[in-house]
């Protein structure tokens, strides 16, 4: 999959570049936006078309009210991962900054999708919103489309056991700690990936060594976690990748440090290999407790031992 970055630049005229086009932020990529994913590259192949991706980074209300903004699912890398295994030609990650913030509906129809994107097709959901103020609505894009001369398509609801699925309504799972839950909407178990940085050694002097991955954003869930993690080696088959069991806390360690910034920190077992600036995807299958401050460092040691020895025995029930 072709990925661009940034702004759009709008061409004199309509763009030579025609496309079948879906937009959102596709927060977690779940069944409903694979869904319609499915749809814009079954149309794009009836259409003859390159079927795109339009995305915003960051999130329309990170921007707004950076305190009040809902926990992210995935980072960037994993979401455009996951689009592209939906089979899409191209993606572009739009800045959202304030001048497209302010920009009126008109002018992003016109200077985004037509003379920008070059769209032919554009697939939405009915609750779609924009433009300055949120004022475009999908009434108002169907006008717009019809003036334009591009074919628009409502995308309906996805639903999952009676329940609609929306980034929400994982989100709430995960906060729950309703793994199962969250699984049933995304379609897969939940996973979170970043690249492994140096820490302060804290787990090793412990006994329990830890991978650690600075969270730039407030994750979804908190707590101690039973986990798989995988090395993602590019020149790897993903098939014959290679699955570590382990022991995962997510949040800010109030033992160690007060107001420490969210931190997800993997023991795997039997693993003394350094991991340093290598990228791992750590899957979480079950929730042992919440975090918690201790008493001090031999509690915590403690803890982490109780923590790993329910984990083990997770895997010797659990295969």
């Amino acid at each position: 999959m072709q990925v661009t970055h940034g702004t759009i630049q709008a061409k004199g005229g309509p763009s030579r570049f025609r496309c079948a086009l879906t937009i959102g932020n596709f927060d977690g990529v779940h069944r409903g936006h694979r869904a319609m994913l499915d749809r814009l590259v079954q149309k794009s192949r009836e259409l003859k078309l390159a079927s795109s991706v339009l995305t915003f980074e960051p999130h329309p209300r990170e921007f707004f009210a950076p305190a009040a903004a809902p926990a992210r699912l995935s980072r960037v890398r994993e979401k455009l991962e996951l689009i592209a295994e939906a089979g899409v030609d191209r993606a572009h990650v739009l800045r959202f900054g304030a001048p497209l913030a302010a920009m009126p509906p008109e002018r992003f129809v016109e200077d985004v999708l037509v003379r920008g994107l070059g769209v032919s097709w554009l697939l939405v959901g009915r609750d779609f919103r924009y433009g300055a103020r949120r004022a475009g609505d999908f009434g108002a894009l169907e006008a717009a489309a019809a003036a334009a001369g591009f074919g628009l398509e409502a995308m309906p609801d996805v639903l999952q056991e009676g329940e609609r699925v929306s980034s929400s309504a994982i989100r709430s799972a995960l906060a729950q700690g309703d793994l199962a839950g969250a699984a049933r909407l995304l379609g897969r178990p939940y996973s979170m990936s970043g690249r492994v940085a140096h820490g302060e050694r804290l787990g090793a002097k412990l006994g329990f060594p830890t991978a650690n991955i600075v969270l730039r954003r407030r994750p979804p869930l908190e707590g101690v976690y039973v986990v798989v993690a995988e090395l993602e080696e590019t020149h790897v088959p993903e098939e014959t990748q290679l699955r570590l069991q382990g022991v995962a806390s997510v949040g800010r360690r109030p033992t160690v440090r007060e107001n420490a910034a969210p931190l997800l920190e993997v023991h795997l077992f039997d693993w003394t290999e350094a991991l340093y600036g290598r990228h791992l995807r750590v899957t979480f299958l079950r929730k042992l407790r919440a975090e918690e401050k201790y008493d001090g460092l031999e509690a915590l040691r403690a803890a982490i031992a109780r923590d790993a020895g329910q984990a083990r025995d997770y895997f010797r029930t659990h295969g």
